[in-house]
């Protein structure tokens, strides 16, 4: 009886609502490579850590005041006097850097697996574009708790507009919302950071799954599934992603899980790299702390920054830096995606490329001078000479690949 009343209620709702056919297309019979590794795990990772702070961020909302009086006091009140108001505080913040941190390592699976490439275009710019809105989502948020750190930052990002010719006093001004960091620029700041920028991002997730579902996973070997189908019109070499794919990645949440709790039970500023000493401290107008550096996912960027004598030259550069990535799938012209069939040249280029970021990373919580501002010249050149190089190497066929497998191994 509960069955027929099961079935009858999914008829009525099918009727009124796509339900069924939707979990057919996206999950059932949505087929995905049998070969996908772990790597493919950080994608779904992206999205349950966005939960994670979508939950987190509104629980804070009840108690955060954006004021410049009462917002560092409001943090100081969550964590001390609110039930469980550490742990929603906690949560958050290391799930800014958990978010960064998986998101990294999705976007470094497509320059593996050349997921940027045909018929995967738009699904790389949106996943990019994707990456922009979260910086500008997690600076916002960063200003919020009102410590040192936060506001200086402030002071410098914000700063920064002014080398825009022109335009460039004028839009520091109306940024601010007056000629210093004050209250306006606390409230725009959280307004953006709690609504439009989570809608943003949240449509632009959504625009990503449904392009993904439409073109199809890439496959470790750039095998496209789709061309090779059974009489049914199933792919041979797929497996649907529910609940195959589900039940793997289960498994992988629960491990991330547990990493997680461990960092936000037992280190939850992560020796300052999540959340910084002087930002324990009320911002101070009239004092500077002793080094200024934005939190560790924005590192790389920042060195990049100092590391060019020219401020307009500096802030150029620093946003050409992540824009350039949406010009990957029409800069790389191999025919070859994987980079298990890609030439020794590629392999070399993108592991310079790597070491390069991470040495911009490391550089820019650095004070800048000496070694850090002379290796982050080198790494920022490098981090250009890759898209160059790679252009080069493909553009004049001087690449020699491998050939590739008509169906995907295993």
């Amino acid at each position: 009886m509960n069955r027929l009343n099961l079935s009858g209620l999914q008829q009525w709702i099918d009727d009124r609502y796509p339900m069924t056919s939707t979990w057919r297309y996206h999950m059932t019979e949505y087929y995905v490579p049998k070969n996908v590794n772990w790597w493919y795990l950080f994608g779904s990772l992206s999205i349950l850590v966005l939960v994670i702070q979508i939950v987190s961020g509104i629980w804070l909302m009840f108690y955060y005041q954006p004021s410049v009086e009462r917002a560092f006091s409001s943090v100081e009140f969550i964590m001390r006097d609110v039930d469980w108001g550490w742990l929603m505080r906690y949560m958050h913040t290391t799930g800014a850097s958990a978010f960064f941190l998986v998101v990294y390592l999705h976007m470094y699976r497509g320059l593996l697996y050349g997921s940027y490439k045909k018929p995967r275009e738009l699904l790389w710019i949106t996943g990019v574009l994707i990456y922009l809105v979260m910086m500008t989502e997690a600076f916002m948020g960063y200003v919020l708790p009102w410590g040192q750190m936060s506001y200086w930052a402030a002071q410098v990002i914000i700063a920064l507009a002014g080398v825009i010719p022109v335009v460039g006093d004028e839009l520091v001004v109306w940024l601010q919302g007056g000629f210093v960091v004050n209250e306006a620029t606390l409230g725009r700041l959280f307004a953006l950071h709690v609504v439009a920028l989570p809608l943003v991002l949240i449509a632009l997730v959504f625009v990503h799954i449904v392009a993904l579902h439409h073109v199809g996973s890439s496959s470790p070997d750039g095998v496209e599934i789709k061309q090779n189908k059974d009489e049914n019109g199933k792919p041979i070499d797929g497996v649907g992603f529910h609940p195959y794919v589900v039940a793997k990645d289960m498994f992988g949440w629960g491990i991330f899980l547990i990493l997680f709790c461990a960092v936000m039970f037992f280190a939850p500023t992560f020796g300052g790299y999540f959340i910084e000493a002087p930002n324990f401290q009320e911002a101070n107008p009239l004092q500077t702390p002793e080094v200024i550096h934005p939190i560790w996912y924005f590192t790389a960027w920042y060195a990049m920054l100092q590391s060019i004598p020219s401020e307009a030259l500096g802030v150029i550069v620093m946003l050409a830096a992540p824009g350039i990535l949406l010009f990957l799938p029409w800069i790389d012209r191999s025919p070859v995606k994987s980079i298990r069939y890609r030439g020794l040249g590629f392999k070399v280029a993108l592991a310079a490329f790597t070491v390069s970021f991470l040495v911009l990373t490391w550089a820019g919580m650095e004070e800048p001078t000496g070694l850090p501002i002379l290796l982050s010249q080198i790494s920022t050149v490098i981090y250009f000479g890759f898209f160059v190089f790679l252009w080069a190497y493909t553009y004049f066929g001087f690449e020699k690949t491998k050939p590739v497998p008509e169906r995907v191994t295993v």
